[in-house]
């Protein structure tokens, strides 16, 4: 059992605050609706930015408020509940721990509560692709298997009803006529996978002052050995490897104003950074929403970042998602033809809605680390660089969510997430050249950072990026143009010391 925390936002009131501005847009014109004025003051004060930085500041290694898991981090560190779940949040937690490592056979089987995998798949489970809820990695050589790892595929508005879809956000993408929205390159018994995902890589040097010079590698990713003939010859591809799953819940409950308030799309200040809000259909609500969740942040919910999990990676239908074929198209009959799993005395879909919310619970819940080293003299150091670099410009170090927040265990907790989650223009070097909702082909929805220093903990490697092309950090920051390229030719110009310093702070998060 973890040891349990006390901690509240209330807290705060006993600490001598920093006060300030927030940088960007960020003022004190961004009025939230669930705050007081009182309240508001303080939470201004409290996600201020750092000015001092020889010590921490108050509450700085807690990176999940009350819900941080104080353990000592080892290889489950990014497994473990949100610390004050009570005890049915914690029993729902392990159940839905259960449902997400759960193996899904095809049908018809003698399981049949496990039934109805696929018929296309990328992964048996959920915690196939999301290792340990962990990062996921592209293929290691060339035949290694993507378990971790998929291809998302579009085509261009092919008429003008195709591209009213796309503004009124119907549809984020117009999918592949045969292969669908992703590729995907398992099939059960007697259906071939759709193509396997081959990459290779071309390296060349980026050189840094002080002497050394660092090899970036370019992927060129490549499908395969294709199950159902040609693609459309306007395919538009795009490779993404699983992102960790801790702190879904909070980022979930970060303040939609708060959000607005950082945005900057004309860049109006004139710094060079012009974040845009994703706004995209929630199909529960129908309603327009601030987009969260994905890569390009095309997904505003966990509620329906599982849903479309379970049907699109996994083939399985959900009251969100009901349709028992997955991802499979009309002209894949094979695929269609093939049985389903829904069992009469289980409901109409593969996995409930019971099963689902678990899954939601359990995805919600899991419990941001510790910060490690946050008094240490050279993480402080490497702070301070990473804040006069401009990388927190983007990498918005800290929140206070929402009182109205969908979790009780959520709600009013100061979290150090290090995202603005917003959409930012990353370069040509970056662009996956194919848009998504909307976000155009060089926007990236901005990662968080929390947890990043355990990667090789947790799952082995050190492979960042949405299609794992940098080997460390350091490359993933090399890689970095467009709105941040000033924050890149920064590290590039640091002192061996300095880049040391910075690295050793992202180490600590």
């Amino acid at each position: 059992m973890q040891r349990r925390v006390s901690f509240s936002f209330a807290c705060l009131a006993t600490f001598g605050l920093l006060a300030g501005s927030w940088i960007a847009l960020a003022s004190e014109d961004a009025v939230r609706s669930d705050l007081s004025e009182e309240d508001r003051a303080r939470v201004r004060a409290v996600t201020a930015p750092a000015i001092e930085f020889t010590v921490a500041e108050p509450f700085e290694a807690m990176s999940g408020g009350a819900a941080t898991d104080t353990g000592s981090p080892n290889s489950a560190a990014f497994s473990q509940p949100s610390a004050n779940l009570d005890f049915e949040g914690e029993q729902n937690f392990l159940l839905g721990n259960g449902l997400f490592r759960k193996l899904w056979v095809s049908s018809p089987s003698s399981t049949q509560a496990s039934d109805g995998l696929g018929p296309l798949f990328n992964a048996r489970s959920c915690q196939r692709c999301h290792l340990r809820d962990g990062r996921g990695h592209p293929p290691a050589y060339v035949g290694d298997t993507a378990l971790s790892m998929l291809i998302r595929l579009s085509i261009p508005p092919q008429s003008d009803d195709d591209a009213q879809l796309l503004e009124n956000r119907v549809l984020h993408r117009i999918p592949e006529p045969t292969y669908g929205g992703q590729l995907q390159d398992h099939g059960v018994p007697g259906l071939p996978g759709e193509g396997r995902i081959e990459v290779t890589y071309e390296e060349f040097p980026v050189a840094l002052n002080g002497g050394e010079t660092v090899m970036l590698r370019e992927p060129n990713f490549q499908i395969t050995e294709l199950g159902f003939g040609p693609m459309h010859p306007d395919t538009m591809t795009s490779p993404r490897i699983a992102p960790p799953m801790i702190g879904l819940g909070l980022l979930a409950a970060i303040h939609p104003d708060d959000i607005l308030a950082i945005a900057d799309p004309e860049d109006s200040d004139g710094d060079g950074i012009s974040g845009r809000v994703s706004w995209v259909r929630n199909p529960i609500t129908d309603e327009i929403e601030v987009g969260r969740f994905g890569w390009k942040a095309n997904t505003p919910s966990v509620r329906v970042q599982s849903a479309d999990a379970f049907s699109g990676d996994i083939g399985i239908s959900t009251p969100l998602f009901p349709i028992s074929w997955g991802d499979c198209t009309p002209l894949q009959s094979e695929c269609l033809d093939l049985p389903d799993g829904v069992q009469e005395r289980l409901g109409d879909f593969e996995a409930s809605q019971t099963v689902l919310d678990l899954v939601v619970h359990y995805s919600a819940h899991l419990a941001v680390p510790v910060r490690r080293d946050v008094e240490d003299l050279q993480v402080l150091e490497g702070k301070d660089l990473f804040y006069s670099s401009g990388c927190a410009a983007c990498h918005w170090p800290k929140f206070v969510t929402s009182r109205d927040a969908e979790r009780e265990e959520h709600r009013f907790q100061l979290i150090w997430p290090y995202t603005d989650m917003l959409l930012h223009d990353m370069g040509e070097g970056l662009s996956d050249h194919r848009p998504l909702a909307n976000a155009d082909a060089n926007e990236w929805r901005t990662p968080p950072l929390w947890g990043i220093g355990l990667t090789q903990t947790v799952n082995g490697h050190t492979f960042f990026l949405h299609d794992g092309r940098a080997r460390n950090l350091l490359e993933a920051i090399l890689w970095h143009g467009g709105e941040a390229q000033n924050s890149r030719d920064a590290v590039v110009n640091m002192t061996p010391a300095q880049r040391a310093a910075l690295l050793r702070f992202l180490e600590s998060l």
